[in-house]
């Protein structure tokens, strides 16, 4: 049985994970909150970057609207259909831009968007028509990404450098924070050295004094999305190769991010967001194991494994497990199957509590 954690410690990088997901979730900005309403996933991104945290800061008539498209994420197909639809019924390959692949995949989107009825589709003289049944809203103000270093030292600031700078000069979120567990004292100047200067620094107490305790070291600088970006493919370190003091003398290698481009990265990446949330942790956990539990803590109800003693991670609460045990058939009764035992009743709050968090999706 592992040594009992103390009060606070911050036993990994994914239960630190959680504590920042939920402490924006509550208090984002960091200055106090000025109303609007923000919705947090977690583990999202392009297929180059995956971002720890995500905050979307949303215009509250705009998130109010994007209800009407339901609970599930419009896909980079969908929004291309959905956004350009037109008001009056039209061909759908003359009232929509060309899309730069095959029309095919467009009328398969147009399928799936009157299907799901955010779409009408009609056929006459043997011609698809499509026609808007309400407008998209333009909901996301803000997008802000954050990376989580609960033990920020001189090593991981050196690592987590190079990711910044890409987030950077990529300016796909208007802002880039590094989080990092409160230790009691200032963030030290050298540790500043390897993260941009365009970065944000917040330093987020263990969980003692709850998930108000979080205060700014270093305030970040409104990144450039409406320009074109810089797509860092490969940024040599510039350091010592063969351990006598010589630098690596490759250039770096890099390519230009179309603001088109950034513009429709954003609105995916917030739509995969409102789906998702950054409860569906349990989705990829076994909370259907009888060792399962979710433990109330001053920051956030967190997973808690009674077979080895502490939060585990979600890598580490899989079938895979050789402590992983079925919920015994009796705790399951009543309503089951229909209702599940209470690894369902976990997702059922969870899924309430992200439910929470977008209007009118209860």
């Amino acid at each position: 049985m592992p040594a009992a954690r103390r009060p606070g410690h911050v036993d990994s990088e994914f239960g630190f994970e959680l504590q920042v997901c939920a402490w924006a979730e509550r208090h984002w900005p960091p200055e106090g909150s000025d109303g609007r309403p923000v919705v947090v996933a977690r583990q999202l991104g392009t297929g180059r970057r995956r971002w720890d945290t995500i905050v979307l800061v949303c215009d509250p008539e705009g998130l109010a609207a994007r209800r009407a498209f339901g609970r599930r994420r419009l896909d980079s197909d969908l929004l291309h259909v959905v956004r350009h639809a037109p008001v009056e019924w039209a061909w759908y390959r003359e009232a929509l831009p060309d899309p730069g692949y095959p029309w095919r995949y467009v009328r398969e989107a147009v399928n799936r968007a009157a299907d799901r009825g955010v779409l009408e589709r009609r056929k006459r003289s043997g011609r698809v028509e499509v026609r808007r049944v309400r407008p998209y809203p333009d909901w996301v103000e803000r997008v802000v990404a954050i990376e989580n270093k609960p033990d920020l030292d001189a090593a991981a600031a050196r690592a987590l450098g190079p990711q910044l700078r890409h987030d950077v000069a990529l300016a796909l979120a208007d802002e880039v924070w590094a989080a990092t567990a409160e230790a009691g004292e200032r963030v030290e100047p050298a540790l500043l050295e390897d993260i941009p200067v365009e970065a944000g620094i917040l330093t987020v107490s263990p969980g003692e004094r709850g998930t108000d305790a979080a205060s700014v070291a270093w305030r970040p600088r409104t990144l450039a999305v409406e320009e074109p970006g810089t797509r860092i493919l490969e940024n040599p370190g510039g350091g010592r190769s063969d351990g006598r003091g010589s630098h690596d003398p490759s250039a770096a290698r890099f390519e230009y991010a179309d603001p088109d481009w950034k513009a429709c990265k954003r609105l995916e990446i917030a739509e995969r967001a409102y789906e998702r949330g950054w409860r569906s942790y349990v989705d990829s956990m076994r909370p259907d194991c009888r060792y399962f539990e979710l433990r109330p803590a001053p920051d956030v109800a967190r997973p808690y494994c009674t077979a080895k003693g502490c939060h585990q991670t979600a890598g580490e609460c899989a079938g895979s497990c050789p402590e992983f045990e079925p919920e015994p058939p009796a705790w399951r009764q009543g309503r089951w199957p229909v209702e599940g035992g209470p690894g369902a009743g976990i997702k059922r709050l969870l899924a309430r509590q992200r439910s929470r968090r977008r209007p009118g999706t209860q």
